[in-house]
C-alpha cells in the first residue's frame, strides 16, 4: 500500500515538465517504468513536483504498444519550452517509426538547448537526428550491434542507462526506473529517490555503472571461470572468429580440454556454440537494418555468401532473404 509523506531534506520546489514522445510500437514496460516514479515522487514528497503529457509522434491520438495495447495520448509534438525534458520512447520497429517529421522536430527542440532522452530503443532516434554526437548512450543489448553498424563513431555503453550532460538514455524494461530514480535524486536528493524506490517494492536500485545483462555464468548457469572466459571472447570476435585451438590456447588448455568443457557444460561443441552466437547477430541485423545479406555475412565471419545461408538456413529453418523479408521486427 502507497503511503504519503513529506522530506525534510526537499528543499527545491521548482516543477519539472516531461514531454514523453511515445512511437508507435512502443516498450510499455519501459514507459510505465519511467512514468510512475513521477507520479511517486509527487505522492511522497506531497506536492507536484512533476508534471507531464503524452504525446504521439503523428496526429494519432491514440498508440499502439508493442504488445497490441493501446493508450491515449494528449495531442501531437508541441512547441515546448526550454526548461521541459523530452523523453522519446521506443520499442520494436524503431527505424520505420523514426520519421523524417519526429526527426525534424527533435532538432528544432534540441537548439534550445532541452534535455532529451530515449527509452529503451530511441537511441537508435537521437542518434539518427544528431543529438548524441560526443554522447555516451545506451541501448536494448538485442539492439547494440544494429546500431553500431549505423552509428560507428558514437561511443555506446552496455550499462542500463547513461547521463551525459543534457542527453540521457536507458536500455529499456526496468532501466527506465533506475534513470528515473537517478533524476529524481539529482532534482530532489536520495531521500526522496529512495522512497520512490520502496513504494516499487524496488529494492536493487542500479546505477549507470551496471551493465544490462546479466553475466556470463549467470546466463549459461555454469561457473566456470575458463568457459566464461572462452565465451566472453567468442561474443567479443564475432566478425572475426578465432579457431577453437586458439581459444583453448589463450584459456590455458588443449583443444581436446576445451571440447569436453563444452559438452559437459552446454551439450554442444565449441565450434557449434560460437556458430550459433554469430547467426544470432545475423538475424538481428538482417531485422534491425538495412544492411544487404552480403554484408550482414561479413559482419558475422562468413566470407561466402552461400555457407551464410546454409548455416542460417539449417539453424532457423528459412534463408537470410527470408527472414529479411518477413521483418517481424526491428
Amino acid at each position: 500500500m502507497e503511503k504519503s509523506g513529506t522530506l525534510s531534506t526537499l528543499e527545491k520546489s521548482a516543477r519539472r515538465n516531461f514531454v514523453f514522445v511515445v512511437l508507435n510500437d512502443f516498450s510499455l514496460i519501459a514507459f510505465a517504468n519511467a512514468i510512475e516514479p513521477l507520479r511517486l515522487a509527487n505522492r511522497m514528497a506531497g506536492k507536484e513536483l512533476y508534471t507531464w503529457t503524452v504525446r504521439s509522434s503523428n496526429t494519432s491520438t491514440e498508440v499502439k504498444c508493442s504488445n497490441y495495447s493501446v493508450i491515449k495520448v494528449n495531442d501531437s509534438l508541441p512547441e515546448i519550452n526550454r526548461e521541459d525534458t523530452i523523453i522519446v520512447c521506443g520499442g520494436t520497429n524503431i527505424r520505420d517509426n523514426t520519421t523524417k517529421h519526429l526527426l525534424s522536430w527533435l532538432r528544432k527542440e534540441s537548439r534550445k538547448g532541452v534535455d532529451i532522452g530515449g527509452l529503451c530503443t530511441a537511441a537508435y532516434t537521437l542518434a539518427k537526428a544528431g543529438l548524441l554526437s560526443d554522447k555516451k548512450c545506451t541501448i536494448h543489448w538485442e539492439n547494440r550491434e544494429a546500431f553500431l553498424e549505423e552509428f560507428p563513431g558514437i561511443e555506446l555503453s552496455n550499462r542500463v542507462y547513461t547521463i551525459d550532460k543534457n542527453r540521457f538514455c536507458a536500455a529499456g524494461g526496468t532501466a527506465s526506473t533506475d534513470l528515473m530514480l537517478s533524476l529524481i535524486s539529482n532534482d530532489h536528493g536520495p531521500e526522496l529517490s529512495n522512497l520512490v524506490a520502496d513504494q516499487m517494492i524496488y529494492s536493487s536500485i542500479r546505477t549507470d555503472r551496471d551493465e544490462q545483462r546479466l553475466s556470463i555464468p549467470t546466463r549459461i548457469g555454469v561457473r566456470n571461470p575458463k568457459l566464461a572466459n572462452v565465451i566472453q571472447s567468442m561474443e567479443q570476435n564475432l566478425e572475426d572468429p578465432i579457431s577453437p585451438s586458439i581459444l583453448a590456447k589463450d584459456a590455458g588448455m588443449s583443444a581436446r580440454q576445451l571440447e569436453r568443457l563444452f559438452r559437459r557444460y552446454l551439450l554442444r561443441s565449441p565450434k557449434k556454440y560460437y556458430m550459433e552466437l554469430r547467426l544470432q547477430k545475423a538475424r538481428n541485423l538482417l531485422l534491425q537494418t538495412n544492411m544487404s545479406v552480403i554484408n550482414v555475412a561479413l559482419a558475422c565471419g562468413f566470407a561466402s555468401p552461400s555457407h551464410f545461408s546454409k548455416c542460417y538456413r539449417s539453424y532457423f529453418l528459412t534463408t537470410p532473404y527470408r527472414e529479411r523479408g518477413s521483418k517481424v521486427y526491428n
